[in-house]
């Protein structure tokens, strides 16, 4: 399936890194742990928070404390959320060619409160395991305290923009002219991203391992 551009969702600058298969998106959001949501708060003026998510079938899950502004300010009101992963710095003969890879999503759309307490629960099972695969079957479930200072708010995936850039710099003609080609080192400093060894809580027991669902996040070491 394809993503359909509204007016807000269509990309205009760059328009050749625009992606418009929606399994791109999917990608994206996959790749990702925190957004962006950007909402107007009740003073009439913008804000932008950080906050871990979740998606499934074409919705994106957010949650917080039923006490945060922006989920309050985000229930029933139009919101934009962007998540945007770094892939690499690219380094030009010319500063204004200067440029990054990336992959980035922007949804746009009214946010919902998820209320019924059944949809509530599996949102939130939805989250927890984009964050922390395999957290939920383990961990302790939300006590009814915990679960009543939760709010979710669900936003559609219906209208939504990516973007990626991928490759080498640009460069003027003049910068790759025989005299100035090598004058300085150009190219993609690229971007790695892979998590560390796992430290334990300070209340943990010497002998309790690293589960399974932890340790498999972590790359093993290839033979010496």
């Amino acid at each position: 399936m394809t993503l359909s551009p509204t007016p807000r969702s269509t990309i205009r600058r760059g328009r050749n890194r625009a992606v418009t298969d929606r399994a791109a998106l999917a990608r994206v959001l996959d790749a990702g742990i925190i957004c962006h949501l950007a909402y107007v708060a009740d003073d009439g003026t913008p804000r932008v928070v950080p906050t871990g998510y979740g998606h499934e079938d074409g919705t994106l899950y957010l949650h917080g404390s039923t006490g945060a502004a922006s989920l309050r300010a985000g229930v029933d009101a139009e919101v934009c959320v962007n998540v945007t992963l770094l892939d690499g710095v690219i380094y030009s003969r010319a500063v204004f060619h200067h440029s990054v890879n990336y992959r980035s999503a922007t949804i746009h759309g009214v946010a919902r409160q998820v209320t019924d307490p059944d949809a509530k629960l599996h949102a939130l099972h939805v989250i927890t395991e984009h964050i922390a695969p395999g957290a939920w079957d383990h961990a302790r479930g939300p006590s009814p305290q915990e679960f009543a200072k939760t709010a979710v708010l669900a936003l559609d995936l219906t209208e939504a923009a990516v973007k990626i850039r991928t490759g080498g710099p640009g460069e003027e003609p003049e910068d790759l002219s025989p005299d100035r080609i090598g004058a300085n080192w150009a190219g993609v400093l690229p971007l790695e991203r892979s998590w560390g060894t796992p430290e334990p809580c300070e209340h943990l027991p010497a002998d309790v391992a690293v589960p399974d669902y932890v340790s498999r996040r972590v790359p093993q070491a290839g033979p010496q």
